[in-house]
């Protein structure tokens, strides 16, 4: 089973390798990365698996660090990152529940948890806008599965 994971992760980041350019390319995404972007991914069985992007490696380390917390705030909630957020200031969830003070909340959009070929994953990525760091991960989703 681990390495039918480790080929459809492998799978994954490759899909995202591809996509990573064309964000680079757009202006309001660059302005935040200035050429940098982590990814990580945590499987069912708590195997992470990540890749940065760019040459600085300070600020490689520190958007890796970012989408760590992304994934395993999603590993720990079962929720994308900003929504759980929300739903906890709502009172829709109790954040003691998962054990997450709220001055360690994310709060950024860019974690998900993404449901690929019957393996569940929790996937954070850091370096762009929110809804970039997000779609860029649904893109790659999407892709494998057409396949």
């Amino acid at each position: 089973m681990q390495l039918e994971t480790n080929k459809i992760i492998s799978q994954l980041i490759k899909k995202i390798d591809l996509l990573v350019p064309q964000y680079m390319n757009n202006q309001e995404d660059f302005a935040i990365s200035k050429g940098v972007a982590a990814l990580c991914i945590i499987d069912s069985e708590g195997l992470i698996y990540g890749k940065v992007y760019g040459e600085d490696k300070i600020r490689c380390r520190e958007s890796y660090r970012i989408a760590w917390i992304k994934a395993s705030q999603v590993w720990i909630t079962g929720y994308k990152t900003n929504e759980y957020e929300k739903l906890v200031f709502a009172e829709k969830v109790n954040s003691y529940q998962f054990g997450i003070n709220m001055p360690d909340f994310i709060g950024w959009e860019g974690g998900q948890p993404i449901n690929l070929q019957n393996m569940k994953l929790s996937v954070g990525f850091s370096g762009f806008r929110g809804t970039s760091d997000l779609e860029i991960v649904s893109k790659a989703v999407s892709e494998i599965n057409k396949a």
